[in-house]
């Protein structure tokens, strides 16, 4: 017991001493980085990092930390810090931004759940995978509860690549969604939303069906914080490091 009590408390800490658990993170890092680089069609990957040296879409960063050893000037030498905006996920909650001009965005936490772990069937919805431009937009509209004016952040480009948009439909209506996107020995749960609580539920439940089914190989990871967090251990995850999002407010 009191070796459990340690290992969260150094997991909270943002030391991680679980081999297991390590390996687990930087696969979650790695897809994560992917993922952002799918959606932002641009960056390159680097020995501890990934990252972009032109502005990435809204909501993604600029870099990505791979692992525990990245430091300030590896992520810095890759981004543009001439204006502010640049963010960074310090995926090892490790980094120092601080004197380049950057303040704390918000603190998560990576999470897992195992391999093949499906959850409990049932629900409301009918869950489908998005398919085409059109369904995508509306997927988007949904998701961003019609707040991202279908600019079209998801390009059609990510559905040919194989990653996964799962709808869950109340009739013609889109209330609940997921995106499952593989990479870097994992499957990556993100954009979870749902019109109501147990609709978010429901598709935390939908897309661990999908990843248990199509790649039962995989270990399911992502990243949460607040009640996005709490649904995810709802729904059997467990978290496993910390993470920070750093923006840039100001040029130093």
């Amino acid at each position: 017991m009191a070796s459990t009590q340690a290992t969260a408390r150094d997991s909270i800490r943002g030391v991680i001493t679980d081999p297991d658990a390590r390996e687990l993170l930087r696969a979650a890092a790695r897809n994560n980085a992917e993922w952002c680089g799918a959606v932002s069609r641009s960056g390159h990957f680097r020995r501890t990092v990934w990252c972009s040296p032109r502005r990435t879409p809204p909501l993604y960063p600029d870099a990505v930390t791979l692992t525990p050893t990245a430091s300030a000037a590896d992520v810095l030498a890759g981004v543009d810090t001439t204006a502010p905006g640049c963010s960074v996920k310090d995926s090892f909650a490790s980094l120092d931004l601080a004197p380049a001009g950057f303040e704390v965005l918000f603190d998560a936490q990576w999470i897992h759940r195992p391999a093949g772990a499906a959850a409990p069937s049932g629900g409301r919805l009918e869950w489908d995978e998005v398919e085409g431009p059109g369904e995508l937009a509306a997927w988007e509209a949904a998701w961003s509860d019609g707040e991202s004016g279908g600019t079209g952040l998801f390009h059609p480009g990510l559905v040919r690549q194989g990653i996964v948009f799962l709808a869950g439909r109340d009739g013609e209506r889109i209330a609940a969604g997921a995106v499952l996107s593989t990479g870097g020995g994992a499957v990556g749960v993100s954009n979870v939303f749902g019109r109501t609580g147990a609709d978010t539920d429901e598709a935390w439940a939908a897309a661990l069906d999908a990843a248990a089914r199509d790649r039962p190989d995989l270990p399911v990871v992502g990243y949460e914080h607040g009640e996005g967090l709490e649904a995810a251990v709802r729904a059997g995850f467990t978290p496993i490091g910390p993470l920070r999002v750093w923006l840039q407010r100001h040029t130093p």
